[in-house]
């Protein structure tokens, strides 16, 4: 899980690492007061995404007027298609060198490792293929608090000396305590700008494990939830978190209504591969409740973008008597309210499924208006058959 850049700054003053002084503003006007306060400014648009700078998302200003242009001008872009709702305008510095550092995880020796090169401001990948003789690693082994020295000595092998040693050799072992102490995946400073003034972090990149997030509640009061890589957690999938089941939004039609994990990515996947966008991913998990299925159904029903549904549940540990219950109990909670029910073609098969047909056929008899848009299959009719199926009444109701 990203952090913003102004969250992971914070952070990082907060363990007195050293970061340029700044201003988050959200409209224009603030811009133009931050300008006033700072002077020259960078305003950086803040995006959970990289190729900020490639998509001109940060902008220089001379003045507050200029600034306050430039920020309106940064507040109505997207960065690989994410909007912009905030501007982090910092103190312009006169960068004379550019360093580069961070700390993260060794997924070959398992091992946290920090990384430092003399060659800053680009892409660590691209000083890795240019400059590889410039790159230094320190592995620090599992469960060990590395000595003070350790940072001086990376700061050495990265060719730096004297004062300059020890400022960094403080600031790599600051960064290390603060990765720890947040669960860190990647904490980076790139680049870690050389000034007049000292050593400043001009950029930051903060990757939490989102996992554990429950061990930090000062995160929760800095406003710092669950949000994915890329970008914030839609409405719905704010919904399914606060009800504990998976969910991701997608940008298709078709709505996914399955019974695991597993099964929910296979069945994007074959939504795919028959012509068909799928609108989410969703995982129902082993033994879900009947009311959780009810939400997860009502999520789809009112997605606006969604034409129509798969449904599938393959009962092994859940069963499927109650999947039955739940999509009866939710077709009736969603007439009873007046509210139209989109077309749903599913298949059940598995543990109790007997039963759960027992319990359409019956539900059908009595509500037969219910069912004129949703169709149940069973282990008899392919599950190819019923996507194909699912995708043709998707894309009809578009028309």
């Amino acid at each position: 899980m990203r952090l913003y850049e102004f969250e992971a700054k914070n952070l990082m003053e907060k363990n007195k690492i050293p970061v340029p002084q700044g201003i988050l503003i959200k409209n224009a006007e603030e811009a133009k007061k931050a300008a006033e306060d700072l002077g020259k400014v960078a305003l950086k648009a803040q995006a959970l995404v990289g190729g900020r700078a490639k998509a001109g998302g940060i902008l220089f200003a001379d003045t507050p007027e200029e600034a306050e242009k430039k920020a309106e001008t940064l507040l109505t872009m997207k960065i690989s298609g994410y909007a912009v709702h905030s501007v982090l305008v910092e103190k312009f510095m006169d960068i004379k060198k550019e360093l580069y550092l961070s700390v993260t995880i060794d997924r070959i020796r398992h091992q946290p490792v920090i990384i430092a090169s003399s060659e800053g401001g680009i892409d660590v990948e691209e000083i890795s293929r240019n400059y590889p003789d410039k790159i230094v690693k320190y592995h620090i082994p599992v469960g060990e608090t590395p000595e003070p020295y350790v940072g001086r000595e990376v700061a050495h092998l990265i060719g730096l000396k004297e004062k300059s040693m020890t400022t960094v050799g403080g600031i790599i072992n600051r960064m290390y305590a603060l990765f720890l102490k947040y669960d860190g995946k990647l904490l980076e400073i790139n680049p870690l700008a050389v000034t007049d003034e000292g050593f400043f972090a001009a950029d930051a990149v903060f990757n939490l494990d989102e996992d554990a997030l429950y061990r930090h509640p000062d995160l929760k009061e800095m406003g710092i939830s669950v949000r994915h890589e890329l970008g914030e957690l839609t409405e719905r999938e704010k919904t399914a978190q606060q009800y504990g089941f998976p969910y991701v939004d997608l940008d298709g039609y078709i709505g996914v209504f399955p019974g695991g994990a597993g099964f929910g990515i296979a069945a994007v996947d074959l939504i795919k591969q028959f012509g068909g966008e799928p609108a989410n991913f969703m995982d129902s998990g082993g033994g879900p409740t009947v009311e959780n299925m009810e939400r997860m159904i009502g999520l789809l029903m009112d997605n606006p973008h969604v034409s129509g549904i798969f449904g599938a549940r393959f009962g092994g540990i859940s069963r499927c008597d109650l999947w039955a219950e739940a999509v009866i109990g939710y077709l009736k909670k969603r007439a009873g309210e007046g509210k139209e029910i989109k077309p749903m073609v599913m298949r059940m098969t598995g543990h109790m499924e007997e039963e759960g047909q027992e319990l359409f056929k019956k539900a059908k008899k009595e509500h037969p208006e219910w069912f004129e848009s949703v169709k149940v299959y069973g282990i008899e009719t392919p599950i190819e058959d019923v996507i194909r199926e699912a995708i043709a009444v998707a894309k009809k109701r578009r028309r």
